[in-house]
């Protein structure tokens, strides 16, 4: 039961973030406001980590299972995107070396904030 409690705050913030993209006509799509949303809530302590921590450690170990909706629209549209399958390999690859490096100089960075916070160090 803990963690169908947890599961509604999730699902209690998603249609907020769907609302807000409605109201306001954002091209952020609402799951993007909604985890945004969340993200806010969290850095500002107004929802606990340990609410909602099995909840996500649930959806993290079944994330592959998410992938499947958009594969089978992938393949319902495949006529379609034949023509444009190139650009679109491309621009997979060259969102994914750009996501590995900003990711990566950010883990750099703040691992080297941290290490000097641990240190007695100032920022």
């Amino acid at each position: 039961m803990k963690t169908l409690g947890q599961f509604g705050i999730i699902m209690f913030i998603l249609p907020i973030g769907h609302i807000i993209q409605y109201k306001f006509n954002l091209f952020i799509p609402g799951t993007i406001l909604g985890m945004l949303i969340l993200l806010l809530l969290l850095l500002t302590r107004i929802i606990k980590l340990r609410w909602i921590e099995n909840i996500t450690n649930v959806l993290l170990e079944h994330l592959s299972i998410l992938f499947v909706p958009t594969s089978v629209g992938i393949m319902v549209y495949l006529d379609e995107i034949k023509d444009s399958w190139g650009r679109i390999l491309l621009v997979a690859i060259i969102s994914t070396i750009v996501v590995m490096g900003v990711t990566g100089a950010v883990v750099q960075y703040l691992d080297k904030v941290i290490g000097k916070k641990e240190k007695g160090g100032n920022i």
